[in-house]
């Protein structure tokens, strides 16, 4: 469903601010899986969800989604094939628009060019339908102005129209991150609920290590633009967040012995 082939990306190459973001990357996902990524500031988390979703083009290497090489395609046009919710709950919405207008818009994302983003009666009920999942009470505020809502109520309104499409990659750029935790609680569940009911290919960055055990079926950690551990099944469910910490200061000790080998 996903695959990075080769994937590197440096920042002000040639200068004393030279920055390998990522490093030879390649990573596949296939249908259904839920990777869960996490990794020290700076490992090149954000970096590559930017170059799977569109927004930064990969200094060499290949993506594909569905077996459809996407590398060349700009942001706007890759949408169709991605659903992605951000860090901050005002990033996901237009504030300024309604709760419909908001979902009408995200309806009419992976549709024709041309459709008119009108809300009908049947689609006005489907809306109803889907925000029900939530257990919010949104169903019942279609009118309501979304800059009016919560950050927890809009994170989940973020989730529900990045998801209700069904797209070919969800990716969750550390979601619950700037919530407070009884609503970043709340968010992790709608998500596991969401991406377990469409089935959805999901890549998620997290810097809650408890969260990134806890939900998916793979998990992945980065460091210094590598992926150094990756992880899945029986493996990843028998992991605990003391194995995690030891794990990466294990991996991390390698390579610096092996850093000192090639220094001399």
């Amino acid at each position: 469903m996903l695959d990075l082939k080769d994937i590197s990306v440096t920042f002000n190459e040639g200068t004393p601010d030279e920055k390998k973001a990522l490093q030879d990357i390649n990573l596949t996902l296939e249908q259904g899986d839920f990777v869960t990524v996490i990794g020290s500031n700076g490992a090149g988390k954000s970096t590559l969800m930017n170059v799977i979703s569109g927004s930064q083009k990969p200094d060499i290497g290949t993506v594909e989604i569905g077996n459809k090489n996407v590398t060349s395609l700009p942001e706007f046009k890759r949408s169709r094939y991605i659903g992605r919710v951000f860090q901050d709950p005002m990033a996901g919405t237009a504030p300024s628009m309604t709760i419909e207008e908001n979902l009408a818009m995200a309806y009419a994302r992976n549709k024709k060019r041309g459709l008119r983003i009108g809300v009908t009666k049947k689609r006005k009920e489907l809306f109803k339908e889907y925000l029900n999942t939530l257990h919010l009470g949104l169903e019942d505020r279609l009118n309501a102005k979304v800059g009016l809502l919560s950050g927890g109520e809009r994170q989940a309104l973020s989730l529900l129209m990045a998801t209700f499409t069904e797209p070919n990659i969800l990716l969750l750029d550390e979601h619950t991150a700037a919530l407070d935790p009884s609503r970043a609680e709340l968010i992790t569940k709608l998500t596991g609920e969401v991406v377990d009911k469409f089935h959805l290919t999901t890549l998620m960055v997290t810097h809650n290590m408890q969260q990134a055990l806890d939900l998916g079926n793979r998990l992945i950690m980065m460091d210094k633009g590598q992926i150094i551990l990756d992880v899945s099944g029986n493996e990843k469910q028998s992991l605990t967040i003391e194995k995690l910490l030891h794990e990466f200061k294990r991996i991390r000790g390698q390579q610096m012995e092996n850093d000192r080998a090639i220094l001399g």
